[in-house]
């Protein structure tokens, strides 16, 4: 360990250790690279398990595991998101995987031909770095959220756990989509509950039935592993769709909506006297507001030129950045197909990414031996 101020050297670090993290990991280490993973969190899979207490995976639990080790749990379950925490404890352990906990880092730049990390008062230098990480960090609600009365309790999905969260009274769920869904069916046993939001449609069968399980899951997986992807004319066309715009709910169906007494109403878009206004001009009088809006990018301590115009998305190529060597991100939704952001999808961009970090390092590793042979003669 290097002492305060001076910098770490390791040859490659990967920055996150969700599941892109720990499967990059994974091949680093068949490969018997060097490396260590800086993970935020104190404990490896929090980020699973500070979400809300009722989430379940989309996906059954064989297509949940990692490169490597499979969920352990039947082919056709849907784990919980403890249980996925769980997993990857246990996947990071097997495989003795060298994980930093609460090291958050907040600067990456380069110097010469090495990167530098900076992570309150460490330093890390390296050849190569990894940003294994999804790129929806930050909670998002719309500017107007600060007009609602201070007696309105307001929560974003990602500090939502269950109902002893909210007053008495009416909920507003702002965002229609998957998160929305699933923690409006959660709150309207004990509240009074409107969904606002666009209509983002829904598959058209249950995954966890009969037909879902032997057909409809298959299908879908299929599509997103081999079809969408941007190596086929369709994945390439429907990748720029898929980043702009949210997908069909996969669970939850009209008619549970309706079942729970859920009210749909259109989008909110703004405040009066302190409360909701809808698109309609109707003003709801609730007591809570659980904004299920997304996440932003934020990518803001990357100081090297990875971006585009829109400072969102790096420019890569499967996850390879060629104007900046050295630099790779694995676990960025549709990174090369429909699957990249799915934990399951994780390993097949981690392992390609991991080829070329094997191929870069190689490389360099032969040209020293040739240097030095050729001192030596």
């Amino acid at each position: 360990m290097a002492r305060v101020g001076e910098p770490e050297r390791v040859e490659t670090v990967v920055v996150g250790g969700g599941q892109a993290g720990l499967s990059v990991g994974y091949h680093l280490a068949q490969r018997g690279l060097p490396f260590v993973i800086l993970d935020a969190n104190e404990r490896i899979g929090d980020a699973w398990r500070n979400r809300w207490d009722s989430l379940r995976l989309f996906t059954p639990a064989r297509y949940n595991g990692l490169p490597g080790m499979p969920f352990p749990a039947l082919g056709h379950s849907f784990p919980t998101k403890d249980e996925m925490a769980d997993y990857l404890v246990a996947y990071a352990a097997r495989f003795e995987l060298p994980i930093r906990s609460g090291v958050r880092v907040d600067r990456l730049s380069r110097e010469g031909d090495r990167f530098v990390l900076t992570a309150d008062d460490r330093l890390f230098e390296t050849k190569n770095v990894v940003v294994a990480m999804s790129s929806h960090e930050s909670p998002w609600v719309p500017p107007f959220a600060r007009e609602l009365d201070p007696g309105v309790v307001q929560l974003h999905s990602a500090d939502y756990r269950n109902p002893s969260q909210l007053r008495e009274g009416g909920v507003l769920v702002v965002g229609a989509h998957d998160s929305g869904a699933e923690i409006a069916l959660d709150v309207a046993s004990g509240h009074p509950t409107w969904l606002s939001g666009r209509d983002t449609g829904h598959i058209p069968f249950r995954i966890d039935g009969i037909f879902g399980r032997f057909f409809g899951v298959p299908l879908v997986m299929f599509m997103f592993y081999q079809v969408l992807t941007v190596s086929t004319p369709i994945g390439r066309k429907m990748r720029p769709k898929l980043l702009r715009h949210a997908g069909p709910v996969v669970r939850i169906k009209p008619r549970d909506v309706a079942t729970a007494r859920i009210e749909r109403v259109p989008k909110m878009v703004g405040v009066r006297e302190g409360l909701p206004v809808l698109e309609d001009q109707r003003i709801l009088e609730v007591a809570n507001v659980i904004w299920c809006t997304g996440f932003s990018a934020d990518f803001s301590w990357i100081d090297l030129p990875v971006f585009g115009e829109d400072k969102i998305e790096p420019i890569h190529r499967r996850g390879i950045v060629a104007d900046v060597p050295g630099m790779y991100f694995v676990g960025l939704f549709f990174l090369y197909a429909g699957s990249s952001g799915l934990v399951g999808g994780v390993g097949r961009d981690a392992e390609h990414v991991v080829e070329a970090i094997t191929f870069r390092t190689r490389g360099d590793r032969f040209v020293r031996l040739r240097d030095t042979s050729a001192e030596e003669e």
